[in-house]
């Protein structure tokens, strides 16, 4: 006899659905009506099309700001990624040493992000920061507000130091759901550790990566707060990224118009972009 499934437990969660909708919805619309008019007041406006699409994408401000928020977003994925996982295998499994990393792990997750900013501001000053003046003492020319490498480089390691956790935490609640039968398997057959890295952790952990990848690109592709508080996008414009970009011309400039258009643009790049992600890293699960 075939059960029907019972969906009444949907009618429960749907009120959700609907006010997450609602909120997500009415701000939407209201960004794709700012990107098709010319508004001068509440009473004075004209519709002008694709007009501000055009002139967004002609910008070369949207082009530098898009390839340096690409490298950087690469470059955070390439680095935390594979250091959370090393992270992760690197913690103990249980006891009371497991309980202390994870409180560990977690602490600059609570940190607020315009905090993180203001912290990495201090420590990273030749003259009271310890990381500036412990440089200086090394004899390396350091200063984030003026060289354009050196504000890079404190900008992603403030990144990595904010986020490695949460890629280290997701992984290690991977490795904690891998049944212990695969690992006695492994030692009957005398398997390397990089062996059962390779065969049985990592292939449990894709969909952990999955979700680490995916939270990972999308932060780091609208990261504003911590490069805004760190270099303020200087020096000049090396570490002014695409939120940074949309911020001056919406609130500086007040442009509405190009911002709302600009604003439409960068979703769909998130949105395409995580796509990819999505249907690359599924593609081999889907095959098999």
């Amino acid at each position: 006899m075939t059960k029907t499934p019972n969906n009444r437990a949907w009618w429960l969660v749907l009120p959700v659905f609907v006010l997450v909708a609602f909120s997500a919805v009415v701000p939407m619309m209201t960004v794709v009506n700012y990107s098709v008019q010319d508004i001068f007041d509440s009473s004075t406006r004209f519709f002008v099309g694709a007009d501000w699409y055009r002139q967004v994408l002609q910008d070369p401000r949207l082009h530098d700001s898009l390839l340096r928020q690409f490298i950087f977003s690469a470059c955070v994925l390439l680095i935390e990624i594979p250091l959370g996982i090393v992270i992760a295998l690197s913690m103990p499994r249980g006891g009371r040493w497991a309980s202390a990393c994870l409180i560990v792990m977690a602490i600059p997750l609570l940190i607020p992000w315009n905090v993180v900013g203001t912290i990495w501001q201090i420590f990273g000053r030749a003259d009271i920061g310890l990381l500036g003046w412990a440089l200086t003492k090394l004899g390396i020319s350091y200063n984030y507000a003026s060289n354009t490498m050196d504000a890079w480089v404190t900008v992603l390691v403030m990144d990595v130091w904010h986020w490695t956790s949460l890629v280290a935490l997701l992984c290690y609640s991977g490795l904690r759901a891998i049944p212990d039968v695969y690992y006695q398997a492994a030692r009957i057959d005398r398997a390397s550790a990089w062996a059962v890295f390779r065969y049985i952790q990592l292939p449990k952990l894709k969909s952990v990566l999955l979700i680490a990848v995916m939270l990972r690109f999308m932060d780091s592709f609208m990261i504003y707060t911590e490069p805004f508080v760190l270099t303020g996008g200087g020096p000049g414009n090396a570490t002014t990224f695409l939120s940074q970009t949309l911020t001056k011309m919406a609130v500086g400039q007040f442009d509405l118009g190009p911002a709302a258009a600009f604003s439409l643009i960068y979703f769909l790049i998130i949105l395409l972009v995580s796509w990819l992600f999505y249907t690359a890293m599924t593609r081999n699960d889907q095959t098999r």
